[in-house]
């Protein structure tokens, strides 16, 4: 069997899982619209150009892989309309070539458990319009593999930080002022614990997935460190970076304002409810099965600032 590994996407995520699996000796390749290699990603993973929404694209791209990871994804306001066709293409190249399929997902299928941890026993309840397209999605990966057309198995990421993440809510909203010694964008309550993943252990996360057997057939929630205040945890980055802390707080309300003119902050208001209740991921079925490969915050805290301070630099230098 070969063993290219082949990643669609070639955003932060998908960046995070060709570092692990490079760790890993691993020949990788990446596709994106566009054949742009991402900065930092060195020349030994080949590029390849294409139309993802194609199965006829998708199923040449993945000839002789041995795994494929779903890592793309549209543009925020656009999940509901295209997402579905953008995995379905995904999924028919992995089954024309007998690879397995390990998609990225994120939490929103489960909706508002009310301050419940979120395990992956519970019920896909999501009355948001992303929320319940999700849930579309992880049924038709579950079907595909129940069915024997594909191998397939997920892992499901919080919010996520850390280097290259950009459109996050701990993203630039956060960093690029906080750096400054401006006040840092929070989205929604302070005061209450919301569980944040960092960006290598989601890529780690999906590279475990696609190399356990055992893993196949279900989804995973990738491991977090604990849920803090997200006072308490933007307080350690301003520490890290030698700055008292200063919060402008995102409300529910203000993202409603700001969607009247970005599409994304108004596809945000939705999912506002995560950040209105205690958020919290219980990812204790990986670490039994695979082991703790979370990143303590003493190392995820002044990398992520590193690579904001490099990013800002550049910014600055191109002004």
């Amino acid at each position: 069997m070969s063993d290219i590994h082949v990643i669609f996407g070639s955003g932060p995520l998908a960046q995070a899982v060709q570092r692990a699996l490079l760790r890993r000796g691993r020949k990788v390749k990446m596709v994106n619209r566009s054949g742009k290699r991402p900065a930092g990603v060195p020349a030994e993973v080949e590029i390849a150009a294409g139309d993802a929404y194609s199965p006829d694209f998708t199923r040449a791209v993945t000839q002789g892989a041995a795994v494929v990871y779903q890592c793309a994804q549209p543009e925020y306001h656009q999940w509901v309309t295209q997402f579905p066709s953008l995995q379905a293409a995904i999924l028919a190249g992995a089954a024309e070539n007998r690879a397995k399929l390990i998609a990225a997902e994120n939490l929103y299928m489960y909706g508002d458990t009310d301050g419940q941890p979120l395990h992956e026993g519970l019920p896909y309840s999501a009355r948001t319009r992303k929320g319940k397209v999700r849930a579309q999605m992880a049924l038709a990966l579950q079907e595909a593999h129940r069915s024997g057309k594909v191998q397939t198995a997920s892992a499901r990421g919080s919010d996520f930080f850390g280097p290259a993440v950009l459109g996050s809510a701990l993203g630039e909203r956060t960093f690029l002022p906080l750096l400054q010694g401006k006040p840092a964008e929070v989205t929604g309550a302070l005061d209450l614990p919301h569980a944040y993943t960092y960006i290598d252990d989601f890529g780690e996360a999906l590279a475990v997935l696609g190399e356990r057997p055992e893993a196949l057939g279900r989804a995973w929630h990738v491991p977090n460190t604990p849920a803090l205040a997200q006072r308490q945890l933007l307080t350690q980055f301003f520490e890290a970076a030698g700055l008292p802390p200063k919060f402008t707080v995102m409300s529910k309300f203000m993202l409603g304002l700001g969607g009247l003119f970005i599409p994304a902050a108004r596809e945000m208001v939705e999912m506002a409810y995560e950040f209105e209740k205690p958020f919290q991921v219980d990812a204790s079925a990986f670490t039994q099965a695979f082991g703790d490969i979370t990143t303590p915050l003493a190392r995820a805290v002044p990398e992520t600032l590193q690579w904001y301070r490099q990013h800002l630099a550049a910014h600055r230098g191109q002004a």
